[in-house]
């Protein structure tokens, strides 16, 4: 009963705290390895006990847990470094440098079966550029994105005998975004042009209403920038919210006493749209011999069709003595079957201050047009120590996002990782897992001319108790 009420209590909490913390993820948008004993073996996982972080993992490595109960308490803090250069050469830092992501699990073993509950922040981007940077425009526009995915997951694992164990899990999706986004006049148009869209496309009846009312302006009038703002400032909850459900199923076979294999399949989310209601769609027009003219519209953004991706992965561990593991994975994660675009749709509502533009719809799409992601993780431990395991590896992913459609807003680019940590065991109940992980700086140029440099390095520290 004690560790009942620990485990509701603890549960409790980090639904408060979880829901949706902003994250900066590194393989995409995913995490470059999830609790700290994969990560610090280059994120690997597939195919031995790396606790109840097996639940994201592989949930059939559950049935490798140590003990008939398991709970698991982490915390993540995760440092990117974000810069966007113009093609005059002016930079833009981002000033999100820090974002922490709590998570937990418990595991409980009843005979041939575990099962439990876990917690955890799938992954997301995030940036923030200040309204004096040249990204907000000459007009002081914060340019910022929050996007992050959490799960509440179930798992089953069966031990089907002694070589083979298999799992499922049923996962509860939330997922949250805020977006403050200023276009110039030259992007905006090129959405809405018919002749243009090589970025992106607007289309419905405020493109056309807005069309109409350039045409009874002067000759010269110029757009001067458009701004997409829905944020509510919470660092946990995103002002756009959606919800839905996934699952996975894995495997974990025993091919000799040294040697098992692990393979697992991720589901793609079912999310709902994620719904922003009362915020704002704003532009301001130059207009020769009448100055600036600024609206701000008010009314309520769907972004439409935001899903997570499927992912199919095979891992290997090797024990070539009772000192050494030695674990390897390979993975596919299917981003082109959700991120082919980024959609979006505003309603202005009827109140007066909107005039003409009252009731009208834009429906906005950026071209996104990512392609799969092959991700190699690979990594080794030492018990160095009765107590003390070191642990070390490497992660490298393929480029997903076409340089073209790199948007410095969404600049998920890191494709290399080193990793390190250690597991201490406290006594013969308890222990804590550490990892560090330093990603690779990697700089590309879209085809705006920007140049988007993106840099990180993140931590985790976990606490295991097993009774």
């Amino acid at each position: 009963m004690r560790n009942q009420s620990l485990f509701r209590r603890s549960a409790s909490c980090l639904l408060a705290i979880l829901s949706t913390s902003p994250l900066v993820a590194t393989n995409g948008m995913n995490l470059e390895g999830y609790g700290p004993v994969a990560t610090a073996m280059g994120g690997a996982s597939l195919a031995f006990d790396n606790g109840t972080a097996a639940v994201i993992n592989n949930p059939a490595t559950l049935g490798l847990l140590p003990s008939d109960h398991q709970f698991d308490l982490a915390l993540g803090v995760l440092g990117p470094r974000i810069t966007a250069t113009s093609p005059s050469g002016a930079a833009a830092e981002s000033q999100s440098k820090a974002f922490v992501m709590p998570a937990m699990g418990y595991a409980v073993r009843s005979g041939s079966l575990t099962y439990g509950l876990g917690l955890f922040g799938q992954g997301g981007m995030g940036c923030e550029y200040e309204g004096s940077s040249w990204r907000g425009l000459g007009y002081n526009l914060k340019n910022a994105t929050e996007v992050s995915v959490g799960r509440l997951i179930a798992p089953l694992s069966w031990r089907v005998n002694e070589r083979l164990h298999v799992a499922a899990t049923a996962d509860f999706i939330w997922a949250g975004m805020d977006l403050k986004m200023a276009m110039s006049g030259a992007q905006f148009f090129d959405l809405v042009d018919p002749r243009s869209q090589q970025f992106g496309r607007a289309s419905g009846s405020l493109v056309q209403s807005f069309s109409g009312m350039l045409a009874t302006l002067p000759a010269g009038t110029n757009v001067d920038y458009a701004y997409f703002n829905f944020a509510n400032g919470n660092p946990f909850t995103g002002e756009a919210r959606g919800y839905g459900y996934a699952g996975k199923v894995g495997l974990v076979y025993e091919l000799t006493p040294h040697l098992t294999v692990g393979a697992t399949y991720h589901s793609s989310t079912r999310l709902g749209d994620l719904k922003a209601p009362g915020n704002s769609l704003s532009f301001q027009l130059g207009v020769p011999g009448m100055g600036s003219m600024a609206q701000s519209l008010a009314g309520d953004f769907v972004v439409e069709d935001f899903e997570w991706p499927a992912l199919a992965g095979l891992g290997f561990a090797f024990r070539p003595n009772s000192t050494w593991l030695v674990v390897a994975d390979f993975r596919t994660v299917f981003w082109q079957d959700v991120m082919d675009r980024f959609a979006m749709r505003f309603t202005a509502s009827g109140a007066a201050s909107n005039g003409p533009f009252a009731n009208q719809v834009l429906d906005a799409t950026l071209f996104q047009h990512w392609d799969n992601q092959h991700i190699f993780q690979v990594g080794a431990s030492v018990r160095a120590t009765r107590a003390l395991t070191l642990r070390f590896g490497a992660n490298y992913s393929s480029d997903q996002i076409p340089d073209r459609f790199l948007n410095c807003l969404f600049p998920a680019t890191i494709e290399k990782h080193l990793t390190a940590g250690f597991g201490y065991a406290l006594n013969d109940r308890s222990s804590i897992d550490t990892s560090f992980t330093y990603g690779f700086e990697v700089e590309k140029t879209n085809g705006y001319g920007i140049r988007i440099s993106h840099g990180q390095t993140n931590a985790q520290l976990m606490y295991s108790r097993r009774f």
